[in-house]
C-alpha cells in the first residue's frame, strides 16, 4: 500500500498518500526563506508525526530552502569529517567501526530526507539528532561517542609519532 501511494500519492490523498502530500505542502509554503521559527501550520494541524519522521518538512516550512540546505550541508559535513577521521585511525578495527557508524548515520539521514521529499517510499526512519525518537537518539549519540573516541585515538597516535620523531632528531 505504501508503494502504491509512493508512486501516485494524489490518487490516495485521503489515506496512504496523505502524509507525503502534506510534506510537499509544507515545503511549498516554506519557500526560499521560510515562514519563521515556530510558524509552521502543517505541524500543528495536518502533518502526522511531524516531530519524528517528517521533521525535515517542518524545517523546510519554517526555515525554507535555505534552512533545508543548511541541514543537508551539516549532515554532509558530519559524514565527511567522520569518514576522514576514520581513514586516519591507527588500527583496522577503528577504521571499519568508524566507517560503519558514519555510514549508518549518513544513510539514515539521507533516507529520511529522501522519504520526506518523496524520492523514496515512507520508511519510518527518524532524522538523526533532530527527530524526536528515543531509541534513535540514544543509538545516534552512542555512534557519535564512538566516533569521538576514534578521533581521540587518531590524535594520540599522531602525538606519539611526533614524540618519536623528536626523539630521533635529538639522537
Amino acid at each position: 500500500e505504501r508503494m502504491v501511494a509512493f508512486m501516485d500519492p494524489w490518487a490516495h490523498k485521503a489515506d496512504s498518500g496523505f502524509q507525503l502530500i502534506q510534506s510537499w505542502l509544507a515545503f511549498r509554503s516554506g519557500g526560499v526563506l521560510g515562514a519563521g521559527m515556530g510558524e509552521s501550520s502543517q505541524k500543528l494541524f495536518f502533518l502526522p508525526a511531524a516531530h519524528t519522521d517528517f521533521i525535515f518538512s517542518v524545517i523546510g516550512e519554517e526555515f525554507g530552502l535555505v534552512g533545508a540546505a543548511l541541514v543537508i550541508f551539516l549532515f554532509g559535513l558530519l559524514v565527511f569529517r567522520a569518514a576522514r577521521c576514520c581513514q586516519a585511525a591507527p588500527d583496522l578495527f577503528g577504521r571499519l567501526l568508524g566507517i560503519g557508524l558514519t555510514f549508518m548515520v549518513g544513510f539514515q539521514a539521507a533516507v529520511n530526507m529522501a522519504v520526506v521529499t518523496g524520492l523514496l517510499p515512507t520508511k519510518g526512519l527518524t532524522l538523526p539528532l533532530i527527530s524526536y525518537g528515543r531509541t534513535s537518539v540514544v543509538v545516534t549519540l552512542v555512534a557519535l561517542g564512538l566516533l569521538a573516541r576514534i578521533h581521540h585515538e587518531v590524535v594520540i597516535a599522531e602525538r606519539r609519532a611526533a614524540v618519536r620523531e623528536a626523539g630521533k632528531s635529538r639522537a
